[in-house]
């Protein structure tokens, strides 16, 4: 009978055994794969990547893929961007893609790309083959970019813009939008300093030509290498509504100057209405005077009775004149 002190550190050492045994099982497929394919990465490191929550199948796929390609990628950086929250596959084929194209990437600037949230992988292959932007975007409702020429006739354009990706831009380089919105601004400003709406018809490619001038690409992720204007047509006579608007717009204020004088035409007339009137009291004030007058002259003995009625015989001949006047008239 063997003794407890025996058989406790045979049972640990066989469960350690046990234990690097399945280890042994679980990553010499990779390891082995990556041996043939002469991408080694030793099997305690396999077994490390796994302790650190690191995918080894991923890693190993991408040492072969680099390996083949000609790429030398340490194992360590490809952790560290796994690790990171990157897309460590799409990097690899992203390395692999730009090397077949003779287009200088480091593993940094990709992983660099790739943390950003740029999809490196696309970059590279609209770097090789360039991608066709429509302007403007139809997606957010626009269909076409609006403008107006000097003689007041609005243009509607329809543009394409090619672009290539621009890698060493690419990380804080401006995106597609900007690209749209900056070739937007030069169609319209170009038909904008038009003098006609016919010159730009005739000659749709001076559009092109200055917008291009203008080095819209600048501080973006790409590289315009053309614009083309898909379509243009004529919209409204737009120089013609606006004048019609303003011209409206005067014969409103004019009327409104006019009622503004005939209201105050009106009130001056009531004005001398009441002034009238209030000077129409002050005769009928003043004639009530006259017999208080003649009863203090008679009172006092400046008129005698005979030149009493001489004032009424006058006054009855004036009477009979006015209505006689008046009668004629």
């Amino acid at each position: 009978m063997y003794s407890l002190a025996f058989l406790i550190p045979v049972v640990i050492a066989a469960l350690v055994a046990l234990g690097f045994l399945m280890l042994f099982f679980r990553f010499f497929g990779l390891w082995f794969r990556a041996l043939l394919s002469g991408a080694h990465v030793g099997l305690g490191r396999l077994i490390g990547m796994w302790l650190r929550h690191v995918n080894p199948g991923v890693i190993v796929d991408s040492r072969i893929m680099l390996s083949k390609a000609g790429i030398d990628v340490s194992s360590d950086m490809l952790e560290t961007h796994f690790l990171a929250r990157g897309d460590v596959l799409k990097v690899s084929r992203a390395l692999v893609a730009a090397n077949k194209a003779n287009i200088p990437l480091p593993f940094q600037r990709a992983a660099a790309i790739d943390l950003a949230g740029r999809d490196v992988l696309d970059a590279v292959r609209t770097s090789v083959n360039p991608k066709v932007i429509d302007c403007p975007d139809t997606a957010k409702g626009k269909v076409t970019i609006d403008a107006v020429a000097k003689d007041g006739i609005q243009l509607q354009v329809k543009a394409r813009v090619t672009v290539r990706a621009n890698i060493e831009r690419l990380v804080g380089g401006a995106t597609e939008e900007t690209i749209i919105a900056r070739v937007g601004e030069g169609i319209v400003t170009t038909i904008g300093s038009s003098e006609s709406y016919k010159a730009v018809l005739e000659n749709p490619d001076t559009i092109s030509r200055t917008v291009l001038s203008k080095g819209l690409d600048a501080g973006t992720a790409f590289e315009i290498l053309s614009i083309d204007i898909a379509d243009i047509d004529v919209g409204a006579n737009v120089g013609a509504k606006l004048q019609a608007d303003q011209a409206e717009a005067d014969k409103r204020r004019f009327q409104a100057e006019a009622e503004k004088r005939r209201a105050a035409a009106q009130a001056q007339e009531q004005e001398m209405l009441a002034l009238v009137q209030e000077n129409r009291a002050k005769v009928v004030l003043a004639e009530a005077q006259i017999p208080l007058a003649i009863a203090e002259a008679f009172k006092n003995g400046h008129l005698g009775v005979m030149d009493y009625y001489r004032l009424k015989n006058i006054q009855a001949d004036t009477d009979m004149r006015s209505s006689i006047g008046q009668g004629t008239t």
